[in-house]
């Protein structure tokens, strides 16, 4: 029964949370009146919808998980800039090879929420695009497939993401 109430609670502090800060984002501004309507717009709606927030608990606002958080932003935009920097050169000299293929491997993230993180970071650096999750298998499409291999695959395309978001969730 604890458990059960320590859960909802979780539940409604990340939701209202969430929504402040999207509210503050799209608002863009401090002003006491925004940030008033914000904290309790966020609050009605987080009380309404918090049931459908399971993506993660409170325990991500730890200061050890917030610090991967950080290190994970800083690891994903030098992965973007990469590919991007990859493709932009394909794109220039298209005389280099390109080899695309469907990889397939398997991932080690047990939850749906770090899957499906995992899933948009590989699609939102140029050069992958997650076709498919079944289970804890990805199905990546790789502009050029530089191994077959799902352990070597795994270790090119997501192995970076996967180690920080196994410390994350």
């Amino acid at each position: 029964m604890e458990n059960t109430i320590r859960v909802k609670l979780g539940r409604f502090i990340m939701s209202f949370l969430f929504l402040f800060v999207i509210w503050l984002a799209f608002t863009s501004s401090l002003a006491p009146q925004e940030v008033i309507a914000g904290l309790i717009t966020s609050f009605i709606i987080a009380l309404f919808t918090n049931r459908f927030f399971d993506c993660c608990s409170i325990a991500i606002l730890s200061p050890v998980r917030l610090f991967w958080v950080v290190i994970y932003l800083f690891v994903f935009i030098i992965e973007l800039v990469k590919a991007n920097l990859d493709v932009a050169r394909r794109i220039i000299s298209p005389a280099l090879p390109i080899n695309p293929g469907i990889i397939k491997f398997q991932t080690k993230l047990k939850s749906d929420f770090a899957r499906m993180v995992l899933c948009n970071s590989i699609t939102l650096t140029p050069g992958t695009l997650t076709v498919d999750l079944i289970d804890d298998t990805l199905y990546i499409h790789w502009i050029d497939t530089k191994t077959l291999d799902p352990v070597e695959a795994h270790k090119e395309i997501a192995e970076k993401f996967e180690n920080i978001l196994l410390k994350i969730f």
